[in-house]
C-alpha cells in the first residue's frame, strides 16, 4: 500500500493524489497510452466522493482515514491493471453513462464510431435495428436514444452481459429495447433488420494484448486462434437477416480492415467501405445487401 494509516492521517487532498499518481506513473512506465494522472484524479474523486473541480479547487483538505484507505486500495488494484471502469463501475460512451464490470467489456470511444455509422445510414425515423454482442448495452442504447421510434433488439451469449445490459436499459428508462440471449444471429431466427451492428471478439488468441486485457471477459476479446471466426460467422449468416438494402456494420482490429472488405465482397455484399477511428486506424468496416439478392456461388 502507499501509506501507513499514521502518514495518512497527515496527508491533505492535494499530497494524496500526487502519491497516487506517482504510483499509476510507475506501475505503467512502459504502456505508451497510460493515463496515470487522469486516473488517479477519476479515483481519488470517487473515493472521497467529490467532484474533480472540487479535488483542484480544495488540495489542501485533509480526507479522513477511511476515505484515504479507500482510495489507497483502488489505486493498488488499477495499479494490478484493473481498468479504472470497473473501479468506478461506471463508463460514459456516447451520450449515455453505463453501469459496466468485469461480465462485459469496457465500452471504447473507438467503438462509437459505430453508434455514427448507424445514423448516418439509417436517417428514417422509424428502422429495425439489432446489435449482436451488446456487453453492456453501449451500441444498442446509444442508438435507442438518439433515434426514440427505432426498434433496438440487443443480443448476447452470456446472460451475466445481458443481465448487466437490461440493467442499464431500465436506469436509461430505455425498456423499450429488446434483449434476447444467444449467439449472434442464433437468438433472432426468422427476424429481419434495416440495419445490423455488431462489435465482436477479433483478437487472436496469441496475441501479447490479451495480457493487458486479462481483467475483462475472454470470450468477448477472442474467438481463439482464428482472429476473423465471429466476423466471418456474423457475415456468412447475416443476409439472412437483413431486408434488401440493409447494412451491416462490424468493427475489427486495425489491420483487419481490408480482411473484412474482403470477407463482405466475397458473400455479395454492395458499398463496402471501412472507417477509421480518431488515432487514425481502420476500425470498422461496412457493407449494404443489395436490394436485389445476388447469386451466390
Amino acid at each position: 500500500m502507499m501509506h501507513t494509516a499514521i502518514e495518512r492521517a497527515v496527508l491533505d487532498t492535494g499530497m494524496l493524489f500526487g502519491a497516487g499518481a506517482r504510483r499509476l506513473r510507475a506501475a505503467f512506465a512502459q504502456a505508451a497510452d497510460s493515463t496515470p494522472d487522469l486516473d488517479a484524479e477519476l479515483l481519488l474523486s470517487h473515493a472521497l466522493g467529490v467532484s474533480r473541480a472540487r479535488l483542484r479547487s480544495h488540495p489542501e483538505r485533509i480526507p479522513d482515514a477511511e476515505a484515504a484507505a479507500r482510495f489507497d486500495r483502488l489505486i493498488e488494484r488499477r495499479a494490478a491493471g484493473e481498468p479504472v471502469a470497473y473501479l468506478l463501475g461506471r463508463k460514459d460512451f456516447w451520450t449515455v453513462e453505463l453501469a459496466v464490470g468485469p461480465a462485459v467489456l469496457v465500452p471504447r470511444p473507438e467503438t462509437e464510431l459505430l453508434v455514427e455509422r448507424a445514423l448516418a445510414l439509417q436517417p428514417r425515423a422509424f428502422a429495425r435495428v439489432a446489435d449482436l454482442g451488446t456487453g453492456s448495452g453501449a451500441i444498442a442504447l446509444a442508438l435507442a436514444r438518439e433515434r426514440p421510434l427505432w426498434q433496438v433488439t440487443a443480443t448476447d451469449a452470456s446472460a451475466e452481459a445481458l443481465a448487466v445490459a437490461r440493467a442499464n436499459a431500465a436506469a436509461l428508462g430505455l425498456g423499450r429495447v429488446r434483449f434476447a440471449a444467444g449467439s449472434w444471429f442464433g437468438a433472432l431466427h426468422g427476424r429481419t433488420f434495416d440495419l445490423v451492428a455488431s462489435n465482436p471478439p477479433y483478437v487472436a488468441a496469441d496475441d501479447p494484448a490479451l495480457t493487458v486485457l486479462s481483467h475483462e471477459p475472454r470470450m468477448a476479446l477472442t474467438p481463439g486462434a482464428d482472429a476473423l471466426a465471429c466476423l466471418r460467422e456474423i457475415i456468412r449468416t447475416a443476409p439472412d437477416h437483413l431486408a434488401p438494402g440493409g447494412w451491416l456494420l462490424l468493427e475489427h482490429g486495425a489491420a483487419q480492415g481490408a480482411a473484412v472488405a474482403g470477407e463482405l465482397a466475397a458473400r455479395g455484399f454492395a458499398t463496402v467501405r471501412s472507417h477509421r477511428d480518431l488515432a487514425g486506424h481502420e476500425r470498422m468496416t461496412e457493407g449494404q445487401w443489395p436490394k436485389v439478392r445476388p447469386r451466390i456461388p
